[in-house]
This record gives structure tokens, C-alpha cells and sequence, in this order.
């Protein structure tokens, strides 16, 4: 249900995130006898609604009542932050703002209201607030082009936003990164196609850096040759290096000044907060020494000015390419964990997990290459080619003697961003010419966060091939009941936290009680991971767990210590009857 105010062209345009009616009229009733701010308000009380809103409606501020997630407060927080454009975020809740205030900052909202304190005049200055800082975000692109065509250069400006990102900085408590941008012989390519031309290319560059920037971020002149980027919100290097990819692609293409093709490239300076220094003139100064450094390498180029987050941002982006390599390099293997009936201790399917033999390093660890994967998309063919593996396992094992083995493959979140995929894995059970009632496909309720409409229409028609799914992590991130229904999911994974939790936490006891009880009253099974004691295996057996996989039984193998494995098991079972 949503419900719309008149829309006005001068209004600021608001999206009102509450499950309670009665709240969106008491926000409405509190912004309307404001004479200066004219409110046009968009009512959604229901997650399942939100995303389409945020990708085809236009909002200048979100309030957002803090109950109103899918589980996790901060993951819905992340969530809007990039679903929403980096639209600001107004927090509300019951509790006092000193005791909720700094966390959800913190988290990602730009301001917080205890409803408890709620009046017109907090409300309104706070929207207003919100909605002036977003207008002069918007601002900034048309004052750069201003700022480029004219030659001005206003570095106080740049110091005080510099500053006051700098105390939002503090206050949420996260890092804060200054990119020093100096474009390399600027002077030859000045006296080359003339100071006109020159202003047309930094005009246009200014133009390719902004749009590869978020909105969060700022731009700003501040020399003849030179830029400096302010990137907020910052958890790691990684983030920063994000930005910095960016920057390097938008330097690659030509640009084309008066019919001319002109190619340039730039020394980019890296300093972070409070790595590097806690002043805007310290971070300046740093950020340019890392620039000078920057420059001893030949083409677009940057430096961290610590040189720890140098050396870490640098790893990832040597991971990303070796990954490429590794993909097209045979050095991609899987690796199968079984999962155990517990009624019977006989092995009912394997989960199917990759593992990387880098030539230099060794066994390079999931962890570390499965998040570079995702950033750089790899995790797509990557994921595509897991698959074919398992399907070809799948055949052989039928060969072997073992016909009935569930395969199991995880899904990423990214999966569902190719709008081929159903095609793609159709084509490759179609060649693999396999059982499709073996194969199972593991997801989170996270993975379907980006689209849900789309990917419940990717399962609905993996599912008619015959194709099961498997919920992964079922109670942790955005878990909601409405999946369990309205998917075509016959298996749930209880996540390993849980079970680790076993003997030291009644939490954990009752919660995987829940979970077993729900499942098995909505005819799904259900999965134990991480089983590593006989404790934990006695708990599940005697709560009618159907299936467990740890340590306990058996780590992740290669396939021929897997054939060697499910051998033994068999003669285990031959000799007990």
C-alpha cells in the first residue's frame, strides 16, 4: 500500500519508510503547517516495496523508522545507501537520541529523532536540513563547470568543506580519504593545443570525473592542473581503490576538444583519515606528497601516503588480475564437503566449494579472492563455471555407482545482476545432459535483495526444470518468513554460528529448535553447518535435524578423495547389514 501527496515542482520530495499508518500521518501532519517547507510525501510500508520505489521514483529525503528492515538495521542502512542514490537518511525511533543517535550515524543515516521528543519544529529543520545539503550537493557539478570555465580557483571553500567532512568524519566515527589529482605535462599539452583548448579539456574531464564519482563525494578545482576528490563514508582501502578505479577508466578514453582526440593521464595522491593526519592541511599536504610520488611511474598512476594501505590496496588490485588469469589458467578447482543423513549416517549430496591454487602463493583462501570476485563481477563466469564442474561430477558420479548425490552449488548475489542467467545455467544442464533433481542451488536472502521480482522469476523457472534451492545462512542478514512461502525453496541451511553456539548459548538451542520446527511444518528440510563435536550432533539428532555438515564427519575434499570417501562409507554400510 503507498500512498502519494500532490505533487509539486518546488516540493521536497520525501519517502516515508513506516510500517504504522498512523505514524506517516503524524510525520505528515507535523510537516504540513510548515509555510516554508511544502512536503510531498510517499508512504511505503512494506520492505518488499521499497526497492521498486528507489529505482523509479525520485526522493530528496528518506525517513526512515528504524523498525521498518529486514533483520538488520545496518545491513538496511547499507542497503538504502545504495539502492537510494545516497539519498540522506532520517532515523527515527522511540528511544532517546543519546542512546541511539551515535551508532545509527554511525551506520550510514544522516540524523536521528526520538519520536518520544518529535515536535513540528525538530522535524521540519531537520528535513530541511537534509534537504538544503542535498540541493547544494547538486549544486556543486554546475559550480565546478562555473569554477573550470573561468579559471577560479577558491581553496578556502575547499578547506572548509574539507573541514566539515572532516568532522562528520569524527562524529560517525569512519575514514575519510583526500585524492590529490594533478594532471601530467600539462604545460606541454597547453603550449601544444593552447590555453582555449586546454580549459575545453579540463571542462570535460571535471564533467567524466563527476560522473564517476558518488554523490557523496566532492569535487573541486584547486589548481590550474589539478583536482581534489573528498571520498566520505570510507570502511577500508578497498573502498578507496574502488573510487580510484574509477578515475584511472575515466582517464583512458581520449577526449575530443575541437575534432581533436587528445589523451592525457594523471598522478593521484592518496591520503586517509585519521591514518594520515586529522587536519585538512595535513591531509593536503600528504595527499600531495603521495601525488609527487605517484608520478615516478609512467601513465595514470596513484599513491597511498600510508604506506600500509598502499601496499593492501595494491594486493587487491594484483588479486582481481591474477584472479582473471586464474580463471583462464585452469588453477580453479572444487573441493566437496558431504552432507550426512542423520537417520541413517549415509551421505546424501556434497556442497560444492572452489578453491584456488595460485602459482606463487598456494592455496589461496575463499575468504580473501570470493569478495575481490564479487567487487570486480569475476564471480559471474566464475560462478557459471562452478556449475559445469558440478554437473560434470554429477554425471561421473552416477557412472561410479552413486545416482542418487545431490550436488549442491552456491549462488552469488551478483548472479542475479546477468539478466541471462536462467539461459546460461539452462544451457549448461542442457549439455551437462544431467539429472536436474540432483542439482541444488544455495542462495542468502541477501542475493535477492538487488531485484526481487527478477529473481523470483529466475528460480520459479530453474525450479520448473527441476532444479531445487537451499536458503544459506537462514537467520542471519534479511530473513523473512514471506521467502519461505512465496519461493520455490525445499531446503534450509542453518548457519554455523548457531550451531557453534551449542552447550554455551540456550539462545542458540532455542532458535535452531525454531528453525527446525518451522521448516518441517512448511515440508522443507533442513541442513546443520558447521557440526564439529559429538555434543552438537547429539542436540540435532534429537531435535530431527535432517541433514548435518562440519568437520565432524568430513572436511572439503578433491573429488577423488571424495570417491575414496564415499567408498569406504559404502562398505561401511555393507558390513552393517
Amino acid at each position: 500500500m503507498l500512498v502519494n501527496e500532490p505533487v509539486s515542482s518546488n516540493n521536497v520530495r520525501i519517502l516515508v519508510l513506516s510500517p504504522s499508518y498512523p505514524d506517516f500521518c503524524w510525520y505528515r501532519a507535523l510537516l504540513a503547517v510548515d509555510g516554508e517547507l511544502a512536503a510531498d510525501l510517499t508512504w511505503c510500508p512494506d520492505v518488499v516495496d521499497c526497492e521498486d520505489l528507489l529505482r523509479n521514483a525520485q526522493f530528496d529525503v528518506i525517513l526512515w523508522d528504524c523498525v521498518f528492515h529486514g533483520g538488520s538495521e545496518r545491513a538496511f542502512l547499507q542497503y538504502l545507501a545504495v539502492s537510494g542514490n545516497d539519498r540522506p537518511v532520517l532515523a527515527l525511533s522511540a528511544e532517546p537520541a543519546v542512546q541511539r543517535a551515535g551508532l545509527l550515524l554511525a551506520m550510514g543515516a544522516a540524523d536521528y529523532l526520538s519520536k518520544a521528543e518529535l515536535d513540528q519544529w525538530a522535524l521540519c529543520r531537520a528535513v530541511r536540513c537534509l534537504w538544503y545539503r542535498g540541493q547544494l550537493g547538486e549544486s556543486e557539478q554546475g559550480q565546478l563547470r562555473r569554477e573550470v570555465a573561468s579559471g577560479f580557483i577558491n581553496r578556502d571553500l575547499f578547506f572548509d568543506r574539507l573541514q566539515q567532512a572532516l568532522l562528520r568524519a569524527e562524529r560517525g566515527r569512519h575514514r575519510l580519504a583526500l585524492l590529490h589529482i594533478n594532471l601530467d605535462n600539462f604545460r606541454a599539452l597547453n603550449e601544444s593545443i593552447g590555453y582555449q583548448k586546454s580549459d575545453q579539456l579540463i571542462l570535460k574531464l571535471a564533467d567524466r570525473l563527476r560522473s564517476s564519482l558518488r554523490r557523496v563525494d566532492s569535487l573541486m578545482r584547486i589548481g590550474g592542473d589539478e583536482f581534489a576528490v573528498i571520498v566520505e563514508r570510507v570502511e577500508d582501502s578497498l573502498a578507496v581503490t574502488q573510487v580510484i578505479r574509477k578515475i584511472v577508466a575515466a582517464m583512458e578514453e581520449p577526449f575530443v576538444v575541437a575534432g581533436q582526440n587528445v589523451m592525457v593521464s594523471a598522478s593521484v595522491g592518496v591520503a586517509t583519515y585519521p591514518e594520515a593526519g586529522e587536519s585538512p592541511e595535513t591531509l593536503l599536504r600528504r595527499a600531495n606528497r603521495a601525488m609527487f610520488e605517484a608520478k615516478r611511474d609512467a601513465g595514470t598512476s596513484y599513491r597511498f601516503y600510508d604506506q600500509q594501505l598502499h601496499i593492501s590496496a595494491g594486493y587487491q588490485l594484483r588479486l582481481e588480475a591474477d584472479l582473471r588469469n586464474a580463471l583462464r589458467g585452469h588453477e580453479l578447482e572444487l573441493y566437496y564437503q558431504p552432507r550426512i543423513d542423520l537417520a541413517t549416517e549415509a551421505v546424501r549430496g556434497v556442497e560444492c566449494l572452489i578453491r584456488w591454487h595460485h602459482p606463487e602463493r598456494g592455496l589461496v583462501n575463499p575468504d580473501e579472492f570470493i569478495p575481490a570476485a564479487e567487487r570486480s563481477g569475476l564471480i559471474v563466469p566464475i560462478g557459471y563455471w562452478v556449475i559445469e564442474q558440478a554437473c560434470a561430477r554429477l554425471q561421473q558420479a552416477t557412472e561410479l555407482g552413486y545416482p542418487g548425490l545431490v550436488f549442491a552449488v552456491n549462488l552469488s548475489f551478483r548472479q542475479f545482476h546477468d539478466r541471462k542467467m536462467t539461459e546460461t545455467i539452462f544451457r549448461i544442464i542442457y549439455n551437462a545432459n544431467v539429472d536436474t533433481s540432483l542439482l541444488e542451488l544455495e542462495l542468502t536472502e541477501s542475493a535477492m535483495m538487488h531485484d526481487p521480482d527478477y529473481a523470483q522469476r529466475c528460480l520459479r523457472e530453474l525450479n520448473q526444470l527441476g532444479v531445487s534451492f537451499a536458503l544459506d545462512d537462514f537467520g542471519t542478514g534479511f530473513s523473512s518468513l514471506s521467502n519461505l512461502q512465496n519461493l520455490p525453496i525445499s531446503l534450509l541451511k542453518i548457519d554455523k554460528s548457531f550451531v557453534q553456539g551449542l552447550g554455551r548459548s540456550a539462545d542458540a538451542e532455542h532458535i535452531i529448535r525454531a528453525i527446525i520446527s518451522l521448516a518441517h511444518s512448511l515440508q522443507i528440510s533442513v541442513v546443520a553447518e558447521g557440526v564439529e563435536t559429538g555434543g552438537q550432533l547429539e542436540f540435532l539428532r534429537q531435535e530431527h535435524c535432517d541433514e548435518i555438515q562440519g568437520y565432524y564427519f568430513a572436511r572439503p575434499m578433491p573429488w577423488d578423495q571424495l570417491v575414496d570417501f564415499l567408498h569406504k562409507q559404502s562398505q561401511a554400510a555393507c558390513l552393517q547389514q
